[in-house]
């Protein structure tokens, strides 16, 4: 047999290992995910069940309901959707405005899915902490670079953030007597929410503004995976963090330029987050009660959102039931308990279904099509 035909056979059986390498790689991978999925899944569950003790503990289930029947429908239906959807694709336009200003044109249907995918995956997993991963691996199945997204992902998470430390940080300095009087039993947990995203903000605005931090704490973490055997290929992803960083900096370059970028994000944003706080103010219209004002009512939901905004539940289960059931007693009376059912029945759960749903429709568009495609 000759030399180059060995030399074939060497090549191929080379091939064919790490065919065989990346399949079992990738099979373990899939393993790890479904496990993580299940983990997450059974997490949700458990602090559901326990949230709904929780809530309706020692509570009169039929009259719970009876109250919840004097609320108007048609005032709270089509209005608490329109809000719960205006929140989410509000985001959609922030993604289109960012991605426009690094010069990659997107549709804003499809800046629809990222964030229907988004919101889906952070109301499951603690801190919200799957919603900006599952957007990245959708932004990469549309070919955009993952320095790009990861940058926009940052500037759309401190824009986001941000807004929740402005307004509650104004709330706690100015101190409104009527306000404070409803807070004053959570005080604490408004407190914490502030201090963590601002923490959380500080180190977001570093990794934007200062990309050499950003290159070592990426390379660190590649040296650590490599170390523990997670990564196996360390020069490999060394050289793909130097290519991302590139791109990275660039973008960075671009923003540090454009300051009114943020800016912009951050007032679009205000508009967002006050989307969901209506739902609120429409369900204190459905019952048709008086007293407190809209902006009383904002004020207090932008509190509470402070206050459950940085800690590991999934969409803050349990926290923000009861800083709901202490901050509006008194706005609500006796309909404090059907109030909070509706407000979160609106702004979590009717948002997690639409989402669910989107999110199928998402995969079924963004992944789908890509097999397709290759196929042909």
């Amino acid at each position: 047999m000759s030399e180059n035909t060995i030399e074939k056979i060497n090549d191929s059986n080379e091939t064919l290992d790490e065919n065989v390498d990346e399949e079992i790689r990738k099979e373990v991978k899939d393993k790890k995910n479904i496990k993580r999925n299940v983990l997450d899944v059974l997490f949700l569950v458990l602090v559901f069940g326990l949230t709904l003790y929780g809530v309706f503990r020692g509570e009169n289930l039929n009259q719970v309901l009876e109250d919840i029947k004097q609320c108007d429908l048609y005032i709270l239906i089509v209005p608490g959707i329109i809000c719960v959807l205006a929140f989410i694709m509000l985001e959609s336009v922030i993604f289109k405005y960012l991605f426009n200003t690094l010069g990659i044109k997107l549709r804003l249907t499809r800046c629809f899915l990222y964030s229907f995918v988004g919101f889906f995956f952070s109301a499951i997993t603690p801190s919200a902490s799957g919603g900006q991963p599952a957007q990245l691996i959708f932004m990469k199945k549309d070919k955009i670079s993952v320095a790009h997204s990861t940058l926009v992902l940052l500037l759309v998470t401190i824009a986001y953030k941000l807004v929740l430390v402005v307004l509650g940080g104004i709330t706690l300095i100015i101190r409104p007597k009527k306000i404070m009087a409803a807070v004053e039993g959570v005080e604490f947990w408004v407190w914490l929410g502030i201090i963590l995203n601002v923490i959380i903000i500080a180190a977001m605005l570093i990794l934007v503004y200062v990309p050499s931090l950003a290159r070592s704490f990426i390379l660190k973490c590649v040296s650590f995976l490599n170390k523990i055997r997670i990564l196996k290929d360390k020069e490999k992803w060394v050289n793909k963090t130097e290519e991302m960083m590139e791109k990275y900096k660039a973008a960075s370059k671009y923003l540090k330029t454009h300051k009114i970028v943020l800016f912009n994000a951050f007032l679009i944003s205000i508009v967002q987050r006050v989307a969901l706080f209506f739902v609120t103010v429409i369900v204190y219209w459905s019952f048709h009660l008086s007293g407190t004002s809209v902006i009383e009512i904002l004020t207090l939901q932008c509190l509470i959102s402070v206050g459950a905004d940085m800690l590991p539940l999934p969409g803050g289960m349990g926290i923000t039931e009861r800083l709901f059931l202490e901050m509006f007693d008194e706005a609500f009376g006796m309909l404090v308990l059907p109030a909070m059912i509706l407000s979160r029945g609106f702004s979590y759960y009717i948002q997690l279904l639409i989402c669910a749903v989107m999110t199928v429709v998402a995969y079924l568009i963004v992944f789908k099509k890509k097999k397709r495609k290759k196929k042909e």
